[in-house]
């Protein structure tokens, strides 16, 4: 496995290479994994691990597995979105791996390339989708978790539990583009806000860039000033712009994907959360279980692949509305609750 994982970075120099055996504590070796159990590669995007990314998420589902299935594993970090074609080639032609898990719609042209030629391999692919018969992609309902938090929205400002919030009839979304993936987290937002309170107004617009702070922040301000006092975003690093004029303004925000809470944490009251943890253990168990299909995963709120938190938070959400949002989270996983994926 050394010289395999070797011989992928002389095939590209600009590969940052981590060979995590066994994907135990540190210190751990091919060794202690559990005789006969799968090997997994997984290949997370160029952005790499460190500060709660969707790659450490997903690095944490695998170490889970490691944990309870006994598996090995091997990870890399790619120091380009050219590298990653290279790594996945490289490893499906080693044919050492039961899986090999890519992280990242910025690798399903490559993985289109590679899944071709080696129809044998099974790849996993999370967040993102492919019509191959050999990769099961893993993606999650953005809009339910969604609908959690633009409920929490309007509950929270009905109850006014932060001196921040007002009993006023506007709320915001900030997008990072105007396309199908964001605007499920608008919908289901919208959806959500509206199913407490039908009158709640609710601006939307984009910063046209998931890497662009300024305007991000730009649109937040305004929003505050026609009466937007919690703002969503889903808009990347863009939302940073968001939670900046949050602390500066005075509004309240709530963060996407990850518990962003503590960024700030007296402005940010919650997080929507992807659950790429959930996908890359499910990925993983249907190796193990010998229950793979190439097929696509869509994983919601009954399925732990979506979620909200409010800790690490200093603003405080009172118990009722937690139950009153509990009582919606049991709608929607039953089916009573409806909640759009598209804007209307």
């Amino acid at each position: 496995m050394k010289k395999q994982m070797k011989r992928i970075a002389a095939v590209s120099m600009a590969v940052c290479l981590t060979a995590s055996m066994a994907g135990c504590a540190p210190g751990s070796d091919e060794e202690e994994g559990k005789p006969g159990a799968p090997h997994i590669g997984i290949i997370f995007t160029q952005a790499g691990l460190g500060g709660n990314s969707f790659n450490d998420l997903a690095l944490e589902g695998v170490q889970q597995a490691a944990e309870d299935f006994g598996i090995t594993y091997d990870q890399v970090e790619p120091k380009s979105v050219a590298d990653e074609e290279i790594i996945q080639d490289e490893m499906a032609s080693s044919e050492e791996y039961d899986l090999i898990i890519c992280v990242g719609d910025e690798q399903v042209d490559a993985l289109e390339n590679v899944a071709s030629v080696y129809t044998d391999q099974k790849f996993a692919l999370l967040d993102a989708t492919s019509d191959l018969p050999n990769v099961a992609s893993y993606s999650c309902k953005a809009q339910e978790g969604s609908f959690m938090v633009g409920a929490l929205a309007v509950l929270a400002k009905q109850e006014k539990i932060d001196g921040k919030l007002s009993d006023g009839d506007t709320i915001g979304f900030v997008g990072g583009v105007d396309n199908p993936l964001i605007n499920e987290f608008a919908a289901g937002y919208k959806a959500g806000a509206e199913y407490v309170d039908p009158d709640i107004n609710v601006l939307i617009d984009y910063a046209g860039s998931f890497n662009d702070p300024t305007t991000a922040k730009n649109i937040a301000n305004t929003f505050n000033e026609k009466g937007a006092d919690v703002i969503f975003h889903a808009a990347g690093a863009s939302g940073m712009g968001v939670f900046q004029a949050a602390e500066e303004k005075g509004f309240v925000a709530i963060g996407v994907n990850l518990n962003q809470n503590n960024i700030a944490p007296d402005y940010i009251m919650a997080s929507m959360l992807k659950k790429l943890d959930t996908c890359a253990y499910e990925a993983i168990e249907s190796v193990v279980d010998d229950t793979y299909t190439g097929e696509n995963q869509l994983l919601g709120l009954s399925d732990g692949g979506v979620d909200y938190t409010v800790e690490e938070s200093n603003i405080k959400v009172p118990d009722d509305i937690i139950s009153r949002l509990d009582e919606i989270r049991e709608g929607i996983i039953s089916g009573e609750i409806e909640v759009p994926n598209e804007l209307d």
